[in-house]
């Protein structure tokens, strides 16, 4: 049975409240400060690029959500996602460490820029896109603020980084690189790689929320 993406949309939603009501591990950035030190040889160089599976920037994750960094970092851990690297990493960690460290990430920006409520206009091309896909039912009207805060800010984030992880969600068998996830898979799906290029253009030019703070010893 095709599923429609009103029907995924409400799995979102179901998945959404049943992460609120989960009990929740409190995370304390002081102590995630001190576990993160297989974080910061890539994710504290400005522009550093990961080589494998391919080359793209690795992600800001300064400035990011808690809890979006909390759900990914499980995602790894289980195997959802599949890049061999993170998912050694995630493996390492204990509960309490993926909130500390998520914690500290959460709140690690330098000299931050209010980001305005609304992402502006892009082009019609685009537009139609972001209604296919009804991008901001989810991730917010500025990309920067999604309806749960499982989910991540996106406005700012590396073009060619987007690229990769919406491509991940359509080869979702691959074992070095895939993503497994219905609702971006239902979405990622509808669309052409040149589709989904367009689409990572527009949400990494909009301001956002995301940095790559150096850590001092890389600057």
């Amino acid at each position: 049975m095709k599923r429609t993406f009103t029907t995924i949309f409400g799995l979102a939603v179901a998945c959404a409240t049943g992460l609120v009501q989960a009990q929740e591990i409190k995370g304390d950035a002081k102590a995630g400060e001190g576990k993160i030190a297989m974080c910061i040889g890539c994710h504290g160089i400005v522009g550093y690029q990961a080589t494998f599976p391919e080359v793209y920037r690795v992600p800001m994750i300064s400035g990011q959500s808690a809890k979006y960094i909390v759900n990914a970092l499980n995602e790894y851990k289980k195997g959802e996602r599949k890049h061999p690297t993170m998912r050694g990493i995630a493996d390492s960690l204990t509960e309490q460490d993926m909130a500390d460290v998520a914690a500290y990430y959460s709140t690690h920006t330098k000299d931050a820029k209010p980001v305005p409520d609304k992402a502006r206009e892009p082009n019609a091309q685009v537009a139609q896109l972001l209604q296919k896909g009804a991008c901001v039912s989810c991730h917010g009207d500025n990309f920067s603020k999604a309806i749960d805060p499982s989910y991540p800010k996106l406005a700012g984030q590396h073009k060619d980084y987007l690229y990769a992880a919406l491509r991940s969600y359509k080869a979702d068998a691959n074992p070095i690189g895939g993503r497994s996830n219905a609702i971006m898979a239902g979405m990622a799906k509808q669309f052409t790689n040149a589709e989904l290029k367009e689409l990572a253009g527009y949400i990494s030019s909009l301001p956002g929320d995301l940095q790559t703070v150096p850590e001092s010893r890389f600057r």
